[in-house]
């Protein structure tokens, strides 16, 4: 997957698309895009057995202070 390719959405900010790296509930994995091949590695393992309380991810071709994407937590209906 290419990354450059995905826009940050349609109508950003009112409308953008989100890359989900850890899904909401999900096993206590950090998992990261590989920036070179665009695929989806395990990061580390968590140390405890935490849960995200929603799907986390990053907004694609932006930038942050820290250097990274920006980071999302996209909340939903259950």
């Amino acid at each position: 997957m290419d990354l450059a390719k995905i826009p940050a959405g349609k109508a950003a900010p009112e409308d953008i698309f989100v890359v989900i790296e850890i899904p909401a509930q999900g096993a206590p994995i950090k998992y990261e895009v590989d920036k070179e091949s665009g695929a989806l590695l395990v990061d580390r393992f968590m140390a405890t057995a935490m849960f995200y309380p929603a799907n986390y991810g990053f907004v694609p071709n932006t930038l942050s202070e820290d250097g990274d994407p920006v980071d999302v937590l996209v909340v939903t209906p259950t």
